[in-house]
């Protein structure tokens, strides 16, 4: 079944071409169908993946995690004991195609 996960992020002021062009440069994991990223706000955005399963993103976690090792520097702490990032996943339970 389809899954998607959504993380929301803050970019540090200035870094938001060098942040793009890291999250372009890093490998799809195995089951990742593709993602887009959002921009919701002043340096605010949200990654949208889309995910052959909820299995494939359990299996990708060590993956997308190193990937976010990888830019952490460049993004914001959004508060409220979140750290750099709020992400949520789960399966579709309903299309409006």
């Amino acid at each position: 079944m389809t899954a998607y996960n959504v993380v929301r992020f803050k970019v540090k002021s200035g870094k938001d071409k060098e942040t793009m062009d890291m999250w372009k440069a890093e490998a799809r994991p195995a089951g990742a169908r593709g993602g887009h990223v959002i921009k919701t706000g002043d340096r605010t955005y949200c990654f949208i993946g889309e995910w052959d399963s909820m299995d494939s993103i359990v299996a990708a976690r060590p993956q997308m995690i190193a990937s976010l090792d990888k830019v952490r520097p460049l993004l914001e702490d959004l508060g409220n004991g979140l750290g750099v990032t709020d992400p949520v996943s789960g399966e579709v339970v309903l299309s409006l195609d």
